[in-house]
């Protein structure tokens, strides 16, 4: 049956029109593991260079690192998504400038609420640990009605993002993203959810791809689609940390 997801749809037809390029090698979960290692490896990397020079006092390298990084990481994420037999290219660049975006957000965080990023680094990885193994003994599964779901959920959340920023154009602020209040922290915390949940469907991605006999370039695909969503869910978690830490102070 056909994900309503459009990503996982792409995922899958391009491993079905991709097979039998590479029929000796295919895809494999190790492998996708791997390959998510070293992108996790390259985004470190550059995330702690980042940081390294922001801690040195460069602290005017801020906002250039959080522009050039997101910028250039949401270009190439969207190359990556229309694209996915680029990604053994496209998936360490977005990485690595990934990194530098990470690596600004994470020390601007840091000068106000220090060892914060820490806390959401670790409490990321323990999420992420979490959901692995409730999936893994399929506490959570990834049936079509929970596609639907996570489907209406996350553009839900883009709407969301979407019409808030428009709204601040017009010098409209609904108080989200500066707001420490019990609303704030619930939406936060709900997103957050969607993000972790996230987590199946690319969990899912990958099973799909070695069942399919997908090709071994796919599995830089289906490692780029785990970063994106733990990248997500690094952000959400150190914004809510953040707004918990500021009702304390």
């Amino acid at each position: 049956m056909r994900s309503n997801n459009p990503v996982l749809s792409k995922f899958a037809d391009t491993a079905r029109n991709t097979l039998g390029l590479d029929a000796a090698t295919p895809m494999t979960v190790a492998g996708t593991a791997g390959k998510a290692g070293v992108l996790l490896l390259v985004l470190a990397f550059s995330s702690a260079l980042t940081w390294q020079q922001v801690s040195a006092g460069r602290v005017e390298l801020i906002t250039p690192a959080m522009l050039i990084g997101g910028i250039g990481g949401f270009i190439l994420a969207m190359v990556t998504a229309f694209k996915p037999m680029w990604a053994r290219w496209t998936a360490p660049l977005y990485a690595s400038l990934e990194g530098v975006f990470l690596g600004g957000v994470s020390a601007l965080y840091n000068l106000r609420f220090a060892g914060l990023p820490q806390q959401a680094v670790l409490l990321t990885i323990g999420v992420a640990a979490g959901v692995f193994v409730l999936y893994r003994f399929r506490i959570l599964r990834a049936s079509e009605g929970f596609k639907r779901m996570m489907m209406a959920a996350m553009m839900g959340i883009m709407l969301f993002y979407v019409i808030s920023m428009v709204l601040g154009f017009f010098g409209v602020n609904i108080g989200y993203f500066t707001s420490s209040g019990p609303l704030a922290i619930g939406i936060n915390l709900a997103i957050a959810g969607v993000a972790a949940l996230n987590l199946v469907l690319d969990f899912d991605r990958i099973e799909e791809g070695v069942r399919m006999g997908a090709p071994k370039a796919m599995e830089w695909f289906a490692a780029f689609g785990l970063m994106v969503t733990l990248i997500w869910l690094y952000l959400e978690l150190l914004r809510l940390l953040s707004r918990l830490q500021g009702r304390r102070d």
